[in-house]
């Protein structure tokens, strides 16, 4: 787009955001541009610590828990197969994978289409119906009596749950600075880390119950799992919180602060703008946002390598039923206190590239030995820690990085439905890397693992290059004089606008 473009779509926008964004302060008056206002003085009343305690409480542990159930639901079906699955389907060579593979297809096709229904209901109501359906649906999956029912239930699943990680990754990213979201990012994906735990503790009690009620022990996995999704669902309601133009526990001043401190950082929202499927095709034309979803792609493989297949890698190693489920709590554990400490050390030194890299090679390091070493079940135990404490850590600061890098509701709710979309492709090669033919050694599985290690390690160098070169292009146009927009007319082009300058 050239410069002059830039200038008259700038000019038309903020003309609209005049007349459509709500964009007036508490008693009613045009709120003023905030970069030359100091954000105390105009907002003498908010205590901006204790503001952000109160979104901190309200806003991310919700989702995490929202995210625990829908990756629980996911992924419970690798516990499911520990405790008689497959013998009581009668499912045979690769029909398994298949089960697992189908919930892929509708995952990713509905991401950017969820993205766009978030934004024309609002996130408590959108977000808590998923949450029923994919809880009915689990319930569904333990009463199945078929091959072609888990499929049937496994397809709908994917179709229930394609909106929700993009969404609530979207959702946190309204709410706080560039500089302060890592450690967000982080704690919510951890919740992923925390589903396998607890997955693997609650799979290991509930496969008692096997023969209750005439119910195998894996439909009572489905069947309380589910349930239990479908009774929070309820309350989840009520307990959601939506963009902070539209939060009903936030006053108005404390609603404007909100706005004001994000328009600091990445110009205006546009939140009340229509996002179509033509802006949507529009954002999509940007090659950063094609190299956002290679590097969360790369990653994927090995993270559902290891979330499906797991527990049978653990089994093989000579356990039985019980053990293998209580032995897959412990990397679980780790890997959350592991990305943690990333994300702190990220958002600390405000620095994404190094922080993607180093968890990765942990994760490298984990498949290497995963791949070479087959005499040793304690090292091979072992090397499942660094698989799932690295694979599990750089994806949040992954998305993070690219998500924040994004201005505006449109550019963000566009782009991070096509990161997670495009990358959960790598759930399908995931699925069927780890075939039943190739245990126990999994030669192949680990050996494609590291291969898209590699993919997005790639594609990590090429957006850091890019982000880097688009800086100093900016610095070097900045040196040379105005560029004939005003402040206001900047704010409004997100992460376009040539003074925003984009993390490493």
């Amino acid at each position: 787009m050239s410069s002059d473009q830039l200038k008259q779509s700038a000019r038309s926008s903020l003309k609209e955001e005049a007349l459509n964004d709500v964009e007036v302060n508490y008693a009613g008056t045009p709120l003023v541009p905030a970069q030359d206002v100091n954000l105390k003085a105009r907002f003498p009343n908010v205590d901006e610590a204790k503001l952000m305690r109160r979104i901190d409480l309200r806003v991310v542990p919700v989702l995490c828990i929202l995210y625990v159930l829908a990756f629980l639901d996911r992924v419970n079906i690798s516990n499911a197969a520990i405790f008689g699955l497959k013998q009581d389907l009668d499912l045979a060579g690769n029909e398994f994978n298949i089960a697992l593979v189908i919930f892929f297809v509708p995952y990713i096709v509905f991401e950017i289409p969820s993205n766009i229904l978030l934004k024309r209901f609002k996130p408590h109501v959108w977000l808590s119906f998923c949450m029923f359906l994919f809880g009915l649906v689990t319930v569904l999956q333990g009463l199945v009596q078929n091959y072609s029912g888990l499929l049937a239930t496994r397809f709908f699943l994917g179709f229930v749950e394609a909106g929700v990680f993009p969404a609530c990754f979207y959702l946190i990213s309204m709410w706080y600075k560039r500089s302060e979201t890592q450690k967000r990012y982080s704690f919510f994906n951890s919740s992923t880390t925390l589903a396998g735990a607890f997955g693997g503790l609650l799979a290991s009690a509930i496969g008692k119950m096997d023969g209750l009620r005439g119910f195998s022990g894996w439909r009572w996995i489905f069947i309380i799992e589910g349930a239990a999704t479908c009774v929070i669902s309820a309350l989840f309601y009520f307990m959601i919180s939506d963009f902070p133009e539209d939060a009903t526990w936030l006053t108005p001043e404390e609603k404007e602060f909100v706005k004001a401190r994000l328009y600091e950082d990445v110009g205006y929202s546009r939140r009340h703008e229509p996002l179509t499927i033509r802006n949507a095709w529009d954002i999509l034309k940007d090659y950063k946002i094609l190299i956002g979803g290679v590097m969360y792609f790369g990653l994927i493989v090995p993270a559902y390598g290891y979330a499906y297949f797991a527990p049978s890698i653990i089994q093989s190693l000579g356990h039985g039923n019980i053990q293998t489920q209580l032995l897959s709590v412990p990397p679980w554990a780790c890997s959350f206190a592991f990305s943690m400490l990333v994300a702190t050390a990220s958002d600390h030194f405000r620095h994404r590239f190094l922080f993607v890299l180093f968890p990765t090679a942990v994760t490298l390091t984990g498949f290497l030995i995963l791949l070479i070493k087959h005499d040793n079940m304690h090292v091979q135990y072992g090397a499942l820690f660094l698989a799932v404490m690295g694979t599990y850590s750089a994806i949040p600061v992954i998305v993070c990085w690219f998500n924040t890098n994004l201005g505006g509701h449109h550019r963000r709710a566009v782009a991070t439905a096509w990161q997670v979309g495009f990358g959960n492709i790598g759930g399908i090669i995931a699925v069927f890397a780890f075939l039943a033919k190739d245990a126990p050694r999994y030669i192949p599985g680990y050996s494609i693992c590291i291969a898209f290690i590699g993919v997005s390690v790639a594609a990590d160098f090429a957006y850091f290059y890019i982000v880097r070169s688009e800086n100093k292009r900016r610095d070097a146009m900045q040196a040379k004089g105005d560029s004939g927009l005003s402040a206001d007319e900047k704010k409004l082009m997100g992460d376009l606008n040539p003074d925003y300058r984009y993390f490493l």
